[in-house]
């Protein structure tokens, strides 16, 4: 099933995106937010709620600001980590170490959140180099601490488009990545969740476009940490919940990565596919 949040007659919902792909049908008022949904998953009936043509809904952010952190992971395809390296935006950058022996793991506020079609500020009064970085990412449905990599499937709702926009002087001045990648607005997700059954995650095309320019075109089968090492590892010792996000990184073919830089410029449109997930544009202005 495709669960997305959108904004029907001015006001808000959860719907889930028909099998035909012109219609959602929203669900009962009961189900206040995507939370509610995951809680209910997998004992879940969608007959109740009126179906309307996709033409008369906007698709908003899956999720709201409010909940924990997005958990995200740094230089996870083997590409982008030696373009990463190679660009001088890389604080601490070691020539022939492209390639980190452990995840690298930092978070983004849920304030970073907008939705599918959101104008993204491009802060120019605090960055010069803003960037995008097209992701798959997770949504937990079951919590647990301490999953076995071969349990890890098993606490996966679905998937989700996530553009982990990122100011890239500000990520290499303060060293941690935090400032560069939180500032409001940096994470369009959408435009909806697929659930874990309809998806094939070791094997998703993940593609991105700037202005209808081809950027970014890779597969997970090229993750350097796949997706049920990625949960191990952040569980070790901390209980992921239901409803947490992760990011799991971005393939090469990001701004940094060209000569000289293509970063995001005001009026740039910037699409983001990913097999079974739909697309994802937004403007930065």
């Amino acid at each position: 099933m495709k669960f997305a949040r959108v904004a029907f007659q001015g006001k808000s919902a959860i719907a889930v995106v028909e099998q035909d792909g012109a219609s959602v049908r929203l669900l009962p008022a009961t189900f206040t937010d995507m939370l509610a949904v995951i809680e209910a998953y997998p004992n879940f009936e969608a007959g109740a709620g009126t179906v309307v043509p996709l033409s008369e809904v906007e698709f908003l952010a899956p999720f709201g600001e409010t909940g924990r952190n997005i958990f995200c992971v740094g230089k996870n395809y083997r590409e982008h980590a030696i373009e990463f390296s190679k660009s001088g935006f890389e604080a601490g950058a070691v020539a022939g170490a492209e390639i980190d022996p452990y995840a690298a793991i930092f978070t983004k506020p849920r304030t970073t959140i907008v939705g599918p079609d959101a104008s993204v500020d491009l802060y120019a009064d605090v960055t010069q180099s803003v960037d995008y970085e097209a992701e798959v990412g997770v949504i937990i449905g079951k919590a647990g601490r301490g999953i076995k990599r071969e349990d890890a499937y098993s606490h996966v709702f679905g998937y989700v488009i996530i553009n982990d926009v990122t100011a890239r002087d500000l990520q290499k001045q303060h060293k941690q990545w935090f400032m560069g990648k939180s500032l409001d607005g940096f994470c369009p997700m959408g435009p909806w969740i697929a659930t874990s059954d309809e998806i094939e995650p070791e094997n998703l095309e993940v593609k991105s476009w700037v202005n209808g320019e081809l950027r970014q075109s890779a597969n997970t089968q090229d993750l350097i940490f796949d997706i049920p090492s990625i949960i191990a590892t952040l569980s070790q010792g901390m209980t992921l919940l239901p409803g947490d996000i992760i990011a799991t990184g971005t393939p090469a073919g990001v701004g940094l990565g060209f000569n000289p830089p293509k970063f995001l410029r005001s009026g740039d449109r910037m699409s983001i596919s990913i097999t079974g997930l739909g697309t994802l544009s937004n403007s930065f202005v």
